[in-house]
């Protein structure tokens, strides 16, 4: 178990997320509270709670027995930072069904949103939702979000907007228009741009301006796995400019 986290943690650093875990070491200081929201397997979780040293990582995971296995390998690895909720984040406190792909017992696609079902079997599961604005009190230092949460996105914001306001946290999100329903990722992006913030996409190693991005072009969907060819890009960085 250990051995592959420490894998996943260090590929994520130096290879897959390389452009994104080098934004986030960049901004953060000792003593933030920093989100990881959809934390999966905890790729990111090493380094976050690293970097904030003796601050605080809370990660979000909704699938029960993925928060149980982060838990454990927080434990095994000594990241006594990290608290880790079993529970899923939007828009509103209270519970949702999360849609897990049939087959599947620690899918990275698990979704709040029902358009998955439409591509694939899945199950629903009833689990807890936290809006992050009640999730934490007024005035917390709260420095990162890093959401990876196929679709729901829109949903995490408008639950946090107070610490969008207030706080500025840097962004580090996916979003993708195949996992959204009655919206796209412009709406995000517009979202985002009425509080101030202003975006750029991840290329590769490097951070392109958001003005250069086209979902016509970035987020094609040709082909049955149309989301790995190499000009498709689902990575953005979102924060605000210090005069704002």
């Amino acid at each position: 178990m250990l051995p592959r986290y420490l894998w996943r943690a260090f590929k994520a650093r130096f290879r897959d997320q390389a452009a994104e875990l080098s934004v986030i070491k960049d901004y953060v200081q000792p003593g933030d509270i920093v989100c990881d929201i959809g934390a999966n397997k905890g790729s990111y979780l090493f380094w976050l709670s690293r970097w904030v040293h003796k601050g605080k990582v809370v990660a979000f995971e909704p699938q029960a027995h993925l928060a149980q296995y982060l838990k454990k390998v927080c434990s095994a690895t000594g990241l006594r930072n990290v608290t880790v909720e079993a529970a899923a984040v939007h828009a509103k406190s209270g519970s949702m069904n999360l849609y897990i792909p049939a087959g599947c017992a620690d899918s990275p696609g698990a979704s709040l949103g029902t358009r998955i079902t439409s591509r694939e079997d899945c199950r629903a599961v009833s689990v807890p939702v936290v809006a992050l604005d009640d999730y934490f009190e007024t005035g917390k230092r709260i420095s990162v979000l890093k959401i990876d949460v196929e679709g729901a996105e829109l949903g995490v914001f408008k639950g946090a907007e107070r610490i969008l306001k207030e706080q500025a946290p840097l962004l580090v999100f996916e979003c993708e228009n195949r996992h959204l329903e009655s919206t796209c990722v412009t709406d995000v992006f517009n979202y985002l741009a009425t509080l101030g913030y202003e975006g750029e996409f991840v290329c590769g190693r490097h951070l392109r301006p958001l003005s250069e991005f086209d979902a016509s072009v970035h987020q094609k969907e040709n082909g049955a796995r149309f989301w790995d060819a190499k000009d498709y890009y689902n990575n953005f960085v979102f924060r605000k400019p210090k005069n704002k």
